[in-house]
């Protein structure tokens, strides 16, 4: 893949069952695109102001449910933070909790997505994803 076309992703989760199913689902549905992975917050934003994830054409695929920082938090540093708050993000969560939604809106998630069970599911909705996102015009 052209490296200016390259999307660069990062996970932020901390769950080992679910980071391993995107990556599954990742390599059955050959996205073509660097899959970076971070545990919780904190780590993400080190990730993103340390440039491991590449500036450019990014997104942030984030748990909610998470120590240290939770998916919320980081929202709140990441929108507050002038060189990232354009930073596309879409949750991925188990939580399906309204008051979850209307904050991840609040900070100006680009999506909210359910986890799904079974990795075929997983490998649909990554899939969908990349899709999405691998055509969009990213500044």
């Amino acid at each position: 893949m052209d490296e200016a076309r390259a999307l660069h992703i990062l996970l932020v989760d901390d769950d080992t069952i679910d980071v391993m199913n995107v990556q599954r689902a990742f390599a059955k549905a050959q996205l073509p695109h660097p899959l970076h992975l971070a545990s919780n917050g904190v780590e993400a934003l080190a990730m993103l102001r340390g440039g491991q994830v590449p500036p450019g054409r990014r997104l942030v695929l984030l748990d909610l449910n998470m120590p240290c920082m939770n998916g919320i938090e980081f929202l709140h540093e990441l929108r507050a933070d002038p060189s990232l708050r354009s930073l596309p993000v879409v949750v991925l969560t188990t939580s399906d909790d309204d008051r979850d939604k209307v904050s991840a809106n609040h900070l100006n998630v680009a999506g909210y997505l359910l986890k799904p069970v079974g990795l075929a599911a997983f490998v649909d909705l990554m899939a969908g994803v990349e899709r999405g996102w691998a055509t969009t015009e990213l500044p």
